[in-house]
């Protein structure tokens, strides 16, 4: 071979394995996806490859992060099918709903659309929405290193200054009563959740919350992700449970105490890895945060945000609510 094309070939190589070796470059869906659903309420789409196939995980709006039935990519289009079941009273009977999402790309930016159908195969709903690329998580910080401000009181235990509900026009069933911040709900009412006026970015959490019977209420970090606050005492772990980062991260072990006992949240947040100690226990351990959780209050994981509390499920109370901002 005649020197000056080996030379080439050796400066080729490199990028030619790297194009090999990286999923993005073979297939530029592949990734984390922040969506604005229609609605503008936020979502999340993760596309993997596994043993040589395409496989997808959706979020919609609320709920949880579920695995989609199809995948496949057709030149420069995406086309994810995932099927779901809807009463239909009329008939007595369960119609089976396919959803088809496409997508297209632009960059970092993702077009959408979706197209529903039931079993004769007829359109019934259709919007397009976007989405955009989610960089990679951070490497895993050393806590030991991160540094905290001053202590910020986020309630007073007096009235709810400094929060405010996330719906202005929902019904508000938070109220100050004996020194606590408690959630009374009433049936039939929509309820709203409860949000700080301050946004914050990375920080520790201390909290202590009581659940009620059936109790169902979440954490919000950064509006953004949901750790879990609900009555599951004597069950087994699971990413539903109390201190799971919802749908995403199951708890190592099951720390709650039973219904009616005050329980401590100690949470802290820093380049999107998230570590939970509940009643002195750590169940999550500088975990990776791969997307926004159902409910959030948008997909976008780089600004800040503020503390909330969910309060559109089930009555619960909380108290001692103090967060330290982390210092970069």
């Amino acid at each position: 071979m005649h020197r000056s094309s080996t030379k080439l070939l050796c400066l080729l190589l490199p990028a030619l394995l790297i194009l090999s070796a990286s999923g993005r470059a073979e297939n530029p869906f592949i990734g984390r996806w922040a969506l604005t659903i229609p609605g503008g309420h936020a979502g999340w789409l993760g596309i993997e490859e596994k043993d040589g196939k395409l496989e997808g995980s959706l979020l919609w709006g609320g709920g949880s992060v579920l695995p989609v039935q199809g995948v496949k990519v057709d030149g420069d289009k995406l086309t994810v099918t995932r099927l779901s079941k809807a009463k239909n009273a009329k008939a007595g009977t369960e119609d089976v709903i396919t959803e088809t999402i496409t997508a297209t790309l632009s960059g970092d930016d993702m077009k959408l659309a979706t197209v529903k159908t039931k079993g004769e195969g007829k359109p019934f709903s259709q919007a397009e929405f976007t989405g955009h690329r989610i960089p990679p998580v951070p490497p895993t910080p050393d806590l030991s290193k991160v540094k905290y401000g001053e202590p910020i009181v986020l309630f007073n235990g007096k009235d709810l200054t400094g929060w405010r509900l996330v719906e202005a026009n929902a019904s508000n069933g938070w109220s100050v009563v004996d020194g606590l911040l408690v959630n009374r709900l009433e049936p039939g009412k929509h309820y709203g959740n409860l949000r700080t006026d301050r946004e914050f970015e990375d920080f520790n959490l201390t909290l202590e919350t009581r659940t009620q019977a059936n109790s169902n209420s979440g954490i919000y970090l950064r509006g953004i992700y949901e750790i879990q606050v609900a009555e599951t005492y004597g069950r087994p772990v699971d990413a539903h449970n109390m201190g799971a980062l919802y749908s995403r991260i199951t708890p190592s072990v099951a720390a709650e105490k039973p219904i009616g006992e005050w329980q401590t949240f100690d949470i802290t947040l820093v380049d999107r890895h998230v570590t939970v100690i509940l009643n002195g226990q750590k169940i999550i351990d500088n975990q990776p945060v791969l997307g926004c959780t159902g409910g959030a209050m948008t997909s976008d994981e780089l600004k800040p945000g503020p503390l909330m509390l969910q309060g559109d499920h089930t009555t619960i109370d909380y108290r001692n609510i103090v967060l330290r901002p982390v210092v970069k």
